[in-house]
């Protein structure tokens, strides 16, 4: 097969809510089908359907009803301690036989608050203050389906509330309401896109001309070294060899700054530059962050399968035109 490529996927940082990972041995058109699939087409749980039973709140149900879709909903196996993949586990509810919902394809919670009824359990000190409503007011009936409360331990530790905000009430006031979440993707409506973040950069390719760097100057080769405004360059001051830093790439932007410095030290114009920083056409640096639906790692393994399938229907698809 002409032009057979195998694309690689090195992970330099892997935390739950974000992965660093480099893709290589592929080009620009598989690096932003990765991030189109990760953005749009990864499924994930979110509030769908709002029905409200009471609300006597200062905001109205609508708006109510909106920020509760964007409470990132967590799917996590009974033999997993990750936040995973939930579509083997729900069905899309267009896919469903029911006739409006089932275990099969939502999870239905609860949210039930009275502040007069919660104040009787609060400290002396906080009786007179509003009451948040938070996600963790929401009691799912599945459990292995609840809110994701907070992205990261740190953010958990430095938060005032006890989960993400959904509305504050006062004396004589109440909540109460029964929500449906749904499996879909992000191409439906954003509530579910499972990334905050998913970008990738070209790697750079930083070239030393070594017989062009040895016509220059220490103090010249000390300009170079300065003018870049990364600090991708490193002039060893024993014995004068200049070097790429470690991890360069990971820094490097394709400013002028160093072209334009070099221009002025060539002797003539047509020689060769003494480094060179183009970007590479076969390696992307990635950066996925995930919203808290599902760990960045497993937001990476999901969108390689829903690219694998679509990649599979296609065969299929170009196997059947073939028998015609």
């Amino acid at each position: 097969m002409p032009h057979q490529r195998f694309p690689k996927v090195e992970v330099l940082t892997l935390a739950p809510h974000e992965i660093k990972f480099l893709l290589t041995d592929t080009d620009i058109s598989m690096a932003n089908t990765i991030r189109r699939i990760m953005i749009a087409e990864v499924p994930i749980l979110a509030i769908d359907l709002v029905e409200f039973a009471e609300n006597s709140t200062v905001l109205n149900d609508e708006y109510i009803a909106h920020r509760m879709g964007l409470i990132p909903i967590r799917y996590q196996a009974h033999d997993s301690l990750r936040g995973g993949d939930c579509q083997g586990a729900f069905l899309p509810h267009r896919e469903c036989v029911c006739f409006e919902r089932c275990p099969r394809c939502s999870v239905e919670f609860t949210l039930d608050v009275n502040f007069d009824r919660e104040n009787e359990m609060r400290a002396e000190t906080e009786r007179m203050l509003p009451l948040t409503v938070t996600s963790k007011h929401l009691n799912p009936n599945n459990d292995c389906v609840m809110p994701a409360h907070f992205l990261s331990e740190e953010e958990q530790d430095e938060a005032h509330d006890e989960g993400i905000s959904i509305v504050k009430i006062g004396p004589g006031q109440t909540i109460k309401l029964n929500a449906v979440a749904r499996m879909g993707i992000s191409k439906e409506h954003a509530k579910w896109c499972p990334v905050a973040v998913a970008t990738y950069r070209f790697i750079p390719e930083i070239t030393l001309n070594e017989d062009q760097l040895n016509t220059l100057t220490l103090d010249q080769k000390q300009e170079l070294v300065d003018v870049c405004p990364d600090k991708i360059l490193h002039l060893d001051e024993v014995t004068g060899m200049l070097s790429a830093v470690e991890n360069a790439y990971e820094i490097a932007t394709f400013t002028d700054d160093l072209k334009q410095a070099q221009i002025a030290m060539k002797k003539r114009a047509e020689d060769d530059d003494f480094v060179s920083v183009v970007p590479s056409n076969d390696k992307f640096l990635f950066s996925v962050e995930g919203t808290g639906s599902m760990d960045a790692e497993e937001i990476l393994m999901s969108a390689l399968k829903v690219l694998k399938d679509r990649l599979n229907y296609l065969a299929h698809q170009v196997e059947n035109l073939k028998d015609l």
